[in-house]
Parts: structure tokens; sequence; C-alpha cells
């Protein structure tokens, strides 16, 4: 005979000898209280495990309409649950656009394109005094900054002053136009796209304003398999009338949600140090690598910590667990660390790219 607490079964012990009742007490006791953890443990659980499991759905949702592209899709929900800005850099027709619409549609948050041109003024973003001859009194109109989900298109075609108004709202989540200043909405993300190919009548990002960018992800073609799947998928939209609308996955307040739990997950001592070294062999690389050294004109500030940390937690949650392993940090390692490790001239002038630091980096930083 066996008694059953949850999934656990205990043998029950026929005795043939009189016990005490101070010995049967207590093991009642004890069995009670194994009990309450286990009914503790059994209502808890299935809170975490179902919003991750909605996360999942999201993904694998996204991965359906994104073909091709699982790492822009992944980097897309590491941005959103980790509270920061992402920045794309691909050929045009690589489903950038398609994607953070989607994102959008299903957290049921506002969404707003802005294509960046020569002539955009920073007043085309955060907004400007309107006069009212009605009233004769200006009011100010919200600028499309004040939507949840931004997306920038081609960033890097817009002058410094309007890439810098851009980059103000993202680090300060607020607008100020003359003495006053208006709060973002709390779900506020921003996806910044960049051309990789033409770079005539551009202006290049700066080095400390890149870093205000959560992650940098570069973006490739899809593969056969993938591209036929685009085709039937253009086919089938192609067909229809008009587009079914898209139903919310998620709410906002899931959203807020999911990033406390991220929060939580467990990164050993020993997993911190590891991701502390890594950065700091950006600066020193020459403890790890001689030549290493002479790649690396500039490492990454201590945001690159911060950044990696909370990018391998956000993953090691959507993988499912409540702890981050070393695959989670190297997993993000790329898109974090890309844009923040600025390569020496003679570097780049070999064909070195920040890429191949990080992959050396991660191949010389022994594991915890």
């Amino acid at each position: 005979m066996s008694r059953s607490l949850g999934s656990l079964n205990f043998p029950t012990v026929e005795l043939s000898h009189q016990v005490p009742a101070c010995h049967i007490c207590m093991h009642a006791k004890m069995l009670n209280d194994m009990e309450m953890i286990i009914a503790m443990t059994q209502t808890e659980q299935p809170r975490t495990s179902s919003l991750q499991t909605s996360f999942e759905h999201l993904r694998k949702d996204l991965c359906k309409s994104i073909i091709g592209q699982p790492e822009l899709v992944e980097s897309l929900l590491i941005a959103l649950l980790a509270d920061g800005h992402l920045l794309v850099e691909g050929a045009p027709g690589l489903a950038k656009t398609t994607a953070i619409k989607a994102l959008a549609s299903r957290i049921k948050a506002d969404f707003h394109r802005v294509q960046f041109t020569p002539d955009l003024l920073p007043a085309d973003l955060t907004g400007t005094d309107i006069f009212r001859p009605q009233s004769g009194s200006f009011e100010f109109e919200r600028g499309p900054l004040f939507h949840n989900i931004v997306l920038a298109d081609e960033v890097n075609r817009a002058p410094a002053k309007v890439q810098s108004a851009l980059l103000e709202a993202m680090a300060e989540r607020q607008i100020t136009i003359g003495q006053r200043s208006w709060p973002l909405p709390e779900l506020f993300m921003v996806m910044a796209t960049q051309n990789p190919i033409e770079h005539e009548g551009t202006f290049a990002l700066p080095e400390a304003q890149l870093d205000r960018f959560l992650m940098h992800v570069t973006i490739g073609y899809p593969d056969a398999e993938a591209e036929m799947a685009i085709l039937e998928l253009a086919r089938k939209t192609a067909r229809e009338s008009a587009p079914a609308p898209v139903e919310p996955l998620l709410h906002q307040d899931d959203v807020f949600a999911a990033r406390r739990a991220a929060l939580d997950v467990h990164l050993s001592p020993a997993l911190q140090r590891y991701v502390t070294e890594l950065v700091l062999a950006t600066r020193d690389a020459g403890r790890y690598d001689k030549e290493l050294e002479g790649w690396i004109e500039w490492g990454a500030s201590p945001r690159g910590t911060i950044a990696l940390d909370r990018c391998a937690r956000v993953r090691a949650w959507l993988q499912g667990r409540d702890y981050a392993l070393p695959e989670d940090v190297h997993m993000v390692a790329h898109g974090v660390l890309r844009h923040r490790v600025l390569i020496g001239y003679e570097a780049e002038a070999a064909g070195i790219r920040s890429d191949d630091v990080i992959d050396r980096l991660l191949d010389r930083v022994p594991l915890p």
C-alpha cells in the first residue's frame, strides 16, 4: 500500500510493534507539510509555465508569417521582454517591417512606421506645439514616438538632429518640448533598420548613440526551402480579397508580467563572473590573445555587461527555464556586443569584422 501526494507515492509501513504517540504525530505533521509544499508548487507552477507557453505560441505564430528569419523573431522577443530597443541591418525585402508589424498586432500594441529621410525634422518624430485660433493658445500635438511600437525605417538616412531626438526618447522615455516634458507609454520599443547596400546620402550613427540599442542584429537571405514557403504564403495572401484580422495572442499586461518573470531567472555567480569577463576582455584582450588586442580599438561599456546579463536571462526564460546557462550567453553575445566593439583601422582593412572578434573572445575566455 502507498499514499499518494500529488505525483509522488510514499509507501505505508505496516508496524508490528507499538509506536510512541509522539512519533506518530511527528510523522503525520511531516506528511501534512509535504502536502502543503506540493499543493503550493502545483498552484504556482502553472501560472509561470502558462505564460512561457503563451510566448512560445507567439514565437511560433510569428515564424509562420516571418518565414526564414528565426533569429529576427527571437531577437524581437528578447528586446521586448528585456525592455530595450533593436537595430536590424539587412538587405531590402527581408521582412523587417512585416516582423515588427506582426509583433505589434499580436500583443495589442499601437504601431507606427516612420520613413527616415534627409529632410525629416525632430518635430516630425516628437510632435510640436500647434496654435489653435479658437482658443488663442498653443496645444501640443503628439508625434509618432508616442506609440507603443515604433519602426524607424532606414534610420541612417536622417540627419544627426533627428537621430538624436529619437535616441533621447529611447533613453529617457520622455519627450521634452520647450519647458514641458511628456512621458512615453510604459510599453515603448523602437526597432530601427539600416540598409547595408547603399551608403550614399546616409548619416552613420555615432558609436555613442549605437550603444543605446540593446541589440544589433544582422539578417541574411532565406534558404531555398524557406523561399518556397514564402512563395506559397504570398500566393495565399494574394488570393484573399481582404486580409483576415489578426487576433491578439497576448496583452500588454502579459508583457509586463513576463518581464518581471525574466528578471527572476537565476544566473549563478560563476556565470555572472563569466559575463563580466567577456565584456572586460573587449577592453583588455591582451590577457587572452595578443593578436586580438591589436584588432580592438574600443571595448564595450558597462551598459554592454547589463545588456548581456539581461538578454541571457530573457532567452533562458523564453526557452522555458528559470535558470540561465552558458549557451544563453553565447546565443545573445553577438547581438549585444556587435555594435559595442569597435574594430581598429588596420584590422578593418584586413577584413576583420566585429563578429570575428566576438567569436575569438568566446573561444578564448574560459567557461565557468
